[in-house]
């Protein structure tokens, strides 16, 4: 039997990474690249290409080294760029001849391109098939037809998830080429069979819209198989409230459904932002991050902090996403304040701008797309006065029996599975289905809600949009007018009654808090004939940590209801009552109280009984939404 050889394997000669070894690789002529600007250079004492990316006027603008002629085993180590070089498309210069004749052909790299423009082809190469920025799409204004190399590995992935975000989608055709990767590849293969191959290629690419809505529908159908039972739950906010002891969250229940129904409402035109409010170590994150678990990872964007100019320059896509920021001081600043609050007002962010340029100061126009919601957690009582008004506050329980809870919890050795492919698969089923909905009682819901203050106005709509969401979770089980739209129920409007009621009477001081009379109260109490209460004395009366009763009494204090006598800093707080708490004004109406036009949804068990719509209601529905977005 013979044994191993001991001796090493003789590792194959690398080629030396030329201009002339270079285009002997990829079967072009040598005079042919080197017309293009490719010249051989050095690199750390290696060989290397040097190749010019030029601009429409054929003014350098950026420089990529090659390095390697093939990709290494573990790493593509083969190009670099030159220091202080911006990525950019390459073959801007030829793009004149592109709109000569009506199409561009979208590929990755260098070498596919230049292989393209060998046969006469015009084409654009992306360095990198992830790395498209959307503010490249103006170089293609005027340009009729798009086609788009789609590889069939990762990088094809990567370019199929730009398109479906990018402005020049609804132009661009997708082209797959049969047994080869790239263009590339496919003139290497045989020079002389490129162009009647390339041609069966182009006949057969399929507009993206087309090709987008098949692959929807194959992903939509899939989605369905795996969620339609919990999708055809009559309460599945309740189902929600029941898997959440699986994912290490207990109690906050109202909380929970709250964030699920804002971030569900990514779908609608106009998402539904929120504030998580409360103390540190209150579980503010955990609460977020623990019903963010039930949604794929694509629904949302999270991040801890951002830099003031982040929301401009990202490349991150935030169309029908929720932004979650893990805590509010992330965002601090004017400026940032200022892109956060035109996302969520105007739908997208536009920025203008002066960037330096190898031709000198030039005016660029950002454009980030939306609509996009915002959650929030923080510690503070009320954020940005702009902020404030744009979000619903969601309080997080600081009371000793959650604690209690939550240490039960820790404590517990087992707890109970819950499988989230279900709840994830029914996001996606809903990111494919029908977002419009009608709401047929949305002009006698107006009519009854007092117009006690202006930011009515802003939380109106809020409303109807969380309606909204708590219909589009449900379509399953819900009707569809003759436009396709889903038919919200009273139902819909007394799940988020139950919610939001007391959030939007206290944003607008029609009520107080439970938290916050509770304060005051105690310190009505603790008066008695003394003339200040220490914060130490509320939180032995309320059985709060010190901490938790100086945050509500500061939260009373902000609403005007306590003040602090003492005036020197650093100095215990002594608290006194300040102006009278007001009667209790209800906001929303009970949901028993609309009339019969205007259905209700069974209980869990029994037959949803048939809808009757009133005629002309839906320009009077649009008309308030307007008015109150």
């Amino acid at each position: 039997m013979s044994t191993p050889s001991s001796e090493p394997a003789t590792a194959q000669p690398r080629l030396a990474c030329t201009v002339g070894a270079y285009a002997a690789a990829k079967r072009l002529a040598e005079d042919f690249i080197r017309g293009l600007g490719l010249k051989d250079v050095s690199c750390m004492g290696s060989p290397a290409i040097r190749v010019p990316y030029l601009d429409e006027s054929g003014t350098e603008i950026a420089v990529r080294l090659r390095l390697e002629l093939a990709k290494g085993d573990k790493a593509d180590n083969r190009f670099r760029w030159r220091k202080g070089t911006k990525p950019r498309p390459y073959g801007l210069w030829l793009l004149s001849e592109a709109r000569a004749a009506g199409y561009v052909v979208l590929v990755e790299g260098e070498s596919d391109a230049q292989t393209l423009w060998f046969h006469g082809v015009p084409a654009l190469g992306i360095p990198g098939a992830g790395n498209w920025r959307e503010d490249w799409a103006s170089a293609l204004d005027g340009i009729a037809t798009i086609f788009v190399v789609i590889e069939p590995d990762h990088g094809g992935e990567a370019m199929r998830r730009w398109l479906a975000r990018s402005s020049i989608r609804d132009r661009a055709r997708l082209v797959m080429l049969d047994g080869v990767k790239d263009p590339s590849e496919l003139h290497v293969s045989d020079p002389a069979a490129f162009a009647g191959r390339w041609q069966v290629a182009i006949d057969q690419a399929l507009p993206w819209k087309d090709q987008a809505a098949h692959e929807a529908g194959i992903r939509k159908q899939e989605a369905w198989t795996r969620c339609s039972e919990l999708a055809r739950s009559p309460y599945i906010l309740d189902r929600l409230a029941e898997a959440l002891p699986a994912v290490g969250l207990v109690g906050e229940v109202r909380a929970a459904k709250l964030i699920y129904l804002c971030a569900l409402s990514r779908l609608l035109e106009r998402p539904v932002s929120a504030a998580v409010k409360g103390p540190s170590a209150a579980g503010k994150s955990h609460v977020t991050r623990c019903v963010l678990g039930f949604f794929p990872a694509g629904a949302c964007h999270a991040i801890t902090a951002m830099s003031e100019r982040a929301l401009a320059y990202s490349d991150e896509p935030l169309k029908h996403r929720m932004l979650v920021v893990n805590e509010a001081a992330g965002m601090q600043g004017e400026f940032v304040s200022y892109l956060i609050r035109s996302l969520l007002s105007e739908g997208r962010v536009r920025y203008e701008t002066v960037e330096k340029t190898p031709q000198g100061l030039r005016h660029r126009v950002i454009e980030r797309e939306g609509p996009t919601g915002l959650l929030v957690t923080t510690t503070a009582v009320r954020l940005h006065g702009e902020v404030e008004t744009r979000m619903f506050s969601i309080p997080i329980c600081d009371s000793t029996e959650q604690t209690r809870q939550v240490l039960e919890a820790l404590a517990a050795e087992q707890k109970p599975a819950v499988d989230l492919d279900p709840w994830h698969a029914l996001q996606v089923w809903l990111e494919l289905s029908e977002h419009g909905v009608a709401i047929p009682f949305a002009l006698e819901l107006a009519k009854s809600v007092p117009p006690v203050a202006v930011r009515l106005r802003r939380d109106f709509g809020a409303l109807l949009n969380l309606i909204r969401g708590h219909a589009l979770l449900h379509q399953a089980s819900r009707d569809r007018d003759d436009r396709g739209r889903v038919v919200a129920t009273i139902d819909d409007y007394a799940v988020v009654r139950d919610l939001v009621g007391d959030l939007i009477a206290e944003g607008v001081q029609s009520t107080v808090p439970a938290r916050v009379r509770e304060t005051v109260d105690a310190v009505v109490a603790l008066v008695n004939g003394q003339s200040v209460v220490s914060a130490t004395a509320v939180a032995k009366q309320l059985h709060l940590d010190k901490a938790s009763a100086l945050r509500r009494l500061r939260d009373a204090a902000d609403q005007g209801y306590l003040k602090n006598a003492e005036q020197r800093r650093g100095q215990p707080g002594k608290w006194v009552i300040a102006e009278p708490m007001p009667n209790e004004l209800e906001m929303l109406p009970a949901p028993e109280s609309f009339d019969g036009g205007c259905a209700v949804a069974p209980a869990p068990g029994g037959d949803t009984p048939p809808l009757s719509l009133e005629t002309g209601v839906d320009a009077v529905v649009n008309w308030i939404v307007e008015g109150a977005s």
